[in-house]
């Protein structure tokens, strides 16, 4: 059978996520087995979170936001149904996504030695690495959504096997050969450059290098919810991992890290089915059609990823012993709660929102969910330590899907069964919280 015959736009994304899940996680072994001592490790994942942290939200809001209005502004209204034409909606989101790099770069330069982690104050570990890898990256992640635009989702499969291939490359093998982890990060730095040129091949070829104060403030107008918003919700995992951070030593700050591991897989899935059914939004004639893809492609992923989760779940510990080393065994505690966030991953109510451009009540979601994640955080760590800060995010994540459930249902008639399988749902996070339950208390236990 030919391959097309499977990649679509929203595999072709969901493949990439994989794959970008899949080259950390070799790392991660990877440098477990050398072995890295953890306070190296801990270096390195630090300056992946600190770079993560500063970007995601603005990077997540730019893209999600030129998703829903490529093909319907009034700006450029007049050229966009033709599937040929040269875009200067891209080359707009190009020079946001890049201001936007330059600004942090210039102001984390400025900040240099002003700028601590860990409890003990410690610098962050070479931040001019992490600088340059947040100026190079960030624009980078337009690459698979050009493609995703202009319905080449086959091209998105080639690249993300090319690109990731490299960066595994790239950061693997000095490492092996013995340096240190500043220079596995230059190789990161080196995929980040690759990646950047191919870019800049791809603006020559499909967008219009036009300058458009209209169209950038049009698409600021409605990004800027988005990037707050994403910034409130997102900041969820990053507050848990400051917390710790501030609580917990390196050794502990790894440990945490590395417990965090599923999450990555199951977030990315779920984001590429999200980012993908932004723009039939503006495309398809029928609502009732958009919401039926949203159900059916659900339902294929929480098929496919609550098995997983489940085993995972029984597994966890061996897979922590045997994959890294006994002495990461304690990760595994922190892995299993996250586990339960497959069950807020898997509704859609914000893809609606999103796609209706109704933006600012996914804002206001957001707002409410971080206040309130700060503070069962705040409380639960003292009562369950590093899995404390977790438990609070995954009650809080189940919160604002239901608040947002209850506002499409409200403001727009949807009923929630007409975009989730809600049985199928329901059956699994059962069966999942009642594992969990027994794993946690001992009457399950695999080594």
């Amino acid at each position: 059978m030919r391959l097309s015959r499977y990649i679509n736009n929203i595999s072709g994304l969901q493949l990439i996520n994989f794959l970008r899940f899949l080259t950390f996680l070799i790392v991660s072994i990877i440098f477990t087995k050398i072995p890295l001592s953890t306070k190296q490790i801990g270096d390195f994942e630090m300056m992946m979170f600190i770079a993560n942290l500063v970007s995601f939200f603005w990077v997540t809001g730019i893209i999600q936001s030129l998703l829903s209005i490529y093909n319907k502004n009034d700006v450029f209204p007049g050229i966009k149904n033709d599937p040929d034409r040269k875009s200067p909606e891209i080359f707009n989101a190009f020079l946001l996504l890049l201001g936007f790099s330059i600004f942090l770069f210039i102001l984390g330069q400025v900040s240099k030695g002003h700028l601590y982690v860990y409890r003990n104050m410690r610098e962050i570990p070479h931040i001019n690495l992490v600088l340059w890898y947040i100026l190079l990256n960030n624009p980078t992640n337009l690459i698979e959504y050009i493609y995703i635009l202009r319905n080449q989702s086959r091209h998105v499969f080639f690249y993300g096997i090319a690109s990731y291939l490299v960066t595994l490359l790239l950061i693997a093998v000095p490492v092996l050969l013995g340096y240190d982890i500043d220079v596995a990060f230059r190789g990161l730095i080196l995929a980040s450059i690759l990646r950047f040129i191919w870019l800049i091949a791809m603006l020559k070829k499909y967008a219009e290098f036009k300058i458009s104060i209209p169209f950038i403030k049009s698409h600021m107008k409605l990004g800027i919810p988005l990037i707050v918003s994403s910034l409130l919700s997102g900041s969820a995992q990053y507050i848990d991992n400051f917390l710790v951070a501030l609580n917990f030593e390196p050794k502990e700050f790894a440990l945490f890290r590395y417990g965090a591991k599923e999450l990555p897989l199951v977030v990315m899935l779920a984001s590429g089915l999200h980012n993908a059914m932004l723009p039939e939004f503006s495309t398809s004639p029928d609502l009732r059609i958009v919401l039926a893809r949203i159900r059916h492609r659900s339902r294929r992923l929480i098929n496919l990823l609550f098995p997983i989760t489940i085993i995972l779940l029984i597994f966890s510990n061996w897979i922590y012993i045997h994959m890294f080393n006994p002495a990461f065994r304690p990760a595994a505690d922190v892995f299993m709660v996250y586990l339960l966030l497959i069950m807020s991953r898997l509704v859609f109510p914000q893809t609606i929102l999103i796609g209706l451009q109704k933006t600012k009540p996914v804002m206001v979601i957001s707002i409410l969910e971080i206040i309130f994640n700060t503070l069962l955080s705040l409380a639960l760590i003292k009562v369950y330590h590093l899995t404390g800060v977790v438990l609070a995010t995954v009650i809080v994540f189940l919160l604002e899907k239901f608040a947002m459930i209850t506002y499409v249902y409200v403001e727009f008639k949807i009923k929630p069964e007409k975009y989730i399988p809600i049985r199928l749902w329901a059956f699994y996070s059962i069966l999942l919280i009642t594992l969990f339950v027994l794993i946690d208390h001992r009457i399950i236990k695999i080594y």
